[in-house]
């Protein structure tokens, strides 16, 4: 067996060919001529010496040292792919790229600015910025598919080293003609009566939710879920539910929509956002400035006039 032999064009044509079930559009795809790409693909079981597809009337499927290959091919071509990408920045003179992933609170609230002014300060490091759920970022950071996660706290972040970043304020989004509307504040116990309004059940903001209910021996009763804080708003406003969401996030949303914010007294309604690292000092010079830049963000926002 000698896999020196491989090369990135035969792996990208079993790639396409193991997808379409066909080695002539396997072919077209790539420009080659159908011999031309039968050749590649005799060369590739001569390199590995086994049989990589089954021919049959329906077409072509992947044997099981196929099936090896197409799955050690599309992580080879993906890390080519990167490292194309990080040379092209290189020449672009950035000098590197963090992979932050974030929550949709850090994300509508707080991270455009902290990003913004860091590209100003430090144009040659690229951020690349995703938006999932606070477990996610946990595992993407603990797995090494992200240099920095931003969290919610309660978020189980075992191995990970922690820094705070900014603190949110969770309050109640109504109706403008819904009973509480005329409230100023308020406890949670005293909305949990209502039809709730919810992001999905990964998310932070759902498990706390589900939390504190349960803690008060009772049932959250959830009339929908979606996966935005807009969503969240325009059902609301539809009158299907009440809500709890950040603050600072949807209030020009609450405003637009003719809809209610109403402060939270419960402790666990100031949420504290939590930045996330496996090693900071292992991290990449450029990636350790961001978290730097970020740990040394303001902890707190001015409250907006209503």
């Amino acid at each position: 067996m000698n896999l020196h032999r491989l090369d990135l064009v035969s792996l990208s044509l079993f790639l396409h060919v193991v997808r379409s079930g066909s080695i002539s559009k396997g072919a077209l795809a790539l420009n080659l001529a159908v011999g031309a790409a039968s050749k590649r693909i005799s060369d590739l079981e001569a390199a590995v010496g086994a049989e990589l597809l089954e021919r049959h009337s329906r077409g072509i499927t992947p044997t099981a040292a196929g099936d090896a290959l197409a799955h050690h091919a599309q992580r080879i071509l993906g890390d080519v792919n990167l490292l194309a990408a990080e040379l092209r920045d290189h020449a672009k003179g950035i000098v590197g790229v963090a992979r932050l992933w974030a929550n949709t609170s850090a994300i509508t609230q707080f991270l455009p600015g902290d990003i913004a002014a860091f590209s100003r300060a430090t144009p040659a490091i690229r951020i690349e910025l995703a938006e999932l759920n606070s477990g996610e970022i946990v595992m993407g950071v603990l797995e090494g598919r992200a240099d920095i996660g931003i969290f919610a706290d309660r978020t189980p972040a075992l191995g990970l080293q922690l820094m705070p970043y900014r603190e949110d304020r969770l309050v109640l989004v109504v109706p403008a003609g819904h009973v509480l509307a005329r409230r100023r504040a308020l406890r949670f116990e005293e909305a949990v009566e209502f039809d709730f309004v919810s992001l999905s059940h990964g998310t932070s903001l759902a498990q706390r939710l589900q939390a504190e209910t349960e803690a008060m021996g009772q049932r959250l009763k959830l009339r929908i879920q979606v996966r935005s804080f807009d969503a969240m708003c325009q059902m609301v406003a539809a009158g299907l539910g009440v809500a709890v969401l950040p603050a600072d996030a949807v209030r020009a949303l609450v405003r637009s929509l003719n809809l209610r914010q109403i402060p939270l007294q419960d402790p666990w309604a100031r949420r504290q956002l939590l930045i996330g690292v496996r090693d900071l000092e292992a991290l990449p010079r450029h990636a350790r400035m961001l978290v730097e830049h970020l740990a040394a963000s303001p902890r707190q926002q001015p409250q907006a006039r209503r």
